[in-house]
């Protein structure tokens, strides 16, 4: 294709394009899932359903690549640079095609299920993980009996299986057993990604992990009763077998999510909480491995070479920056010159300082509690305690422009001379979200400093959060 140059703005504008709203145009298939969407496809090696999108964003979870509007043109369907943009502005200028334009364009029937031939022993299996994995002897021996770890016969694989309610497995995951070489790992074709390998118990905790390696590392670190508790690995970060665990165990109402501690784990972690919330679970907590993950917690027991955490420098960086804000008393009259000023300047904090205060002083009476002061540090606190870094994917210019509008709302709102309690609510929220996108920025001016080196802050638990009502 010959060379088309595309304007800032053009590319601006292709990646705000609300994505879901576009693919249900080109005929695709989408179901809700809380605040995103799953686009359910198909292809040559089955149904698929890993794929969220929220926004103007998408995340492929089984692939672990997600970006904007752009990306997922090239990376879903194929399509280089300049089509993809032709084809996202196309939505304002010219007629969709509800046609897919997926490379992987042959219809095939879905695969059917079958879990891969046994081995006669687990031999392999158990020294794979005896030696290599350290994991405890009785707990690999329960599984084993359970039929839902076992050795198959072909290549020697650790196999993990997903069992439905009536004890029928409906998934496989198989895991490599070679001391030597790229590590294998793979779903057997035809799986049901509502099933994962897991254990279910009588109390009310259900642990959550991203793979089944995961899991009996932590049962070999917590041995003690851990049979009367529930646990599922995701093979990844997908939340469909959760979902469907807890629908079909009414015991389970304490969640505890174990994934990684780095940065995939953590913003999974904050997915799923937040998707768990809208499914009418909020008894949620989090605990994390010391390391990258809980086999790397047992291999620096067994004091060999361990992969240490890795922090989330985006996360960790906003909440610093959110910690930094100081109190400024919010002058009303000054209010809407001293928010320009700050963006005109590029004055981030202090743009940040600003709005924070002004949702303080606009909070009705009953919410401030003793004073403004005091109901900016609870605004503070809610700022870290909302961010969600798995939705911050946008590019710098995106968050401008976020910004942008954002002071715009804000502007525009400004000019009331009287509020009811509900306008009053609502400009405190308009002023909050400002606050939110302008350390947004500030983060972004902080992270692409070179020689600045980050590192995670201690998580800590906050005053219950600041609610706009």
């Amino acid at each position: 294709m010959p060379y088309i140059p595309f304007t800032e703005e053009q590319k601006v504008t292709v990646n705000s394009v609300d994505l879901a709203d576009f693919l249900r145009l080109r005929g695709e298939r989408l179901e809700s899932a809380g605040r995103e969407y799953k686009l359910i496809y198909s292809d040559g090696s089955g149904s698929h359903d890993s794929i969220t999108i929220r926004g103007s964003t998408w995340f492929d979870h089984k692939n672990q690549v997600g970006g904007g509007a752009i990306k997922f043109m090239q990376y879903h369907y194929g399509m280089d640079f300049p089509t993809a943009v032709q084809e996202l502005l196309g939505q304002r200028i010219t007629p969709l095609s509800p046609v897919s334009q997926r490379t992987t364009v042959k219809e095939e029937k879905p695969k059917i299920f079958k879990l891969p031939e046994a081995n006669e022993n687990m031999h392999r299996v158990f020294a794979y993980l005896i030696k290599q994995r350290f994991i405890a002897p009785d707990i690999i021996s329960f599984f084993a009996k359970n039929h839902t770890l076992y050795e198959d016969r072909k290549h020697h694989n650790a196999v993990f299986v997903g069992i439905d309610e009536d004890g029928v497995p409906r998934q496989a995951h198989k895991r490599g057993t070679a001391t030597f070489g790229k590590s294998f790992r793979q779903t057997v074709k035809g799986s049901d990604t509502k099933y994962s390998f897991s254990h279910f118990g009588k109390s009310e905790k259900l642990f959550v992990f991203e793979a089944p390696i995961d899991l009996l590392s932590y049962l070999t670190l917590n041995s003690q009763d851990w049979q009367q508790h529930s646990y599922i690995a995701m093979n990844g970060v997908y939340e469909n077998a959760v979902l469907t665990a807890l629908k079909g165990h009414s015991n389970l109402s304490e969640i505890i999510l174990c994934t990684d501690n780095d940065i995939g784990g953590i913003n999974a972690a904050d997915r799923l909480r937040d998707i768990l919330k809208e499914n009418g679970y909020p008894d949620i907590k989090r605990i994390l491995p010391t390391n990258k993950d809980w086999n790397e917690d047992l291999k620096q027991l067994k004091v060999v070479d361990f992969l240490p955490a890795v922090p989330h420098k985006q996360k960790g960086e906003y909440h610093r920056q959110a910690e930094d804000l100081e109190y400024l008393k919010c002058r009303p009259e000054k209010l809407k010159s001293q928010i320009y000023a700050a963006f005109k300047n590029n004055q981030y904090r202090y743009l940040a300082e600003y709005a924070l205060a002004g949702s303080a002083f606009f909070l009705p009476k009953t919410q401030r509690l003793s004073d403004e002061n005091r109901a900016f540090l609870r605004l503070q606190s809610k700022l870290k305690d909302d961010y969600k870094a798995y939705t911050d994917k946008g590019k710098r210019l995106q968050k401008q422009r976020n910004l942008s509008d954002s002071v715009q709302a804000v502007m525009h709102d400004l000019k009331q001379t009287a509020r009811t309690r509900e306008q009053s609510i609502n400009t405190a929220k308009l002023l909050f979200q400002l606050a939110d996108n302008a350390v947004r920025m500030e983060v972004e001016n902080a992270l692409s400093q070179p020689i600045q080196e980050q590192c995670e802050d201690i998580e800590i638990v906050h005053e219950p959060c600041m609610e706009f009502s």
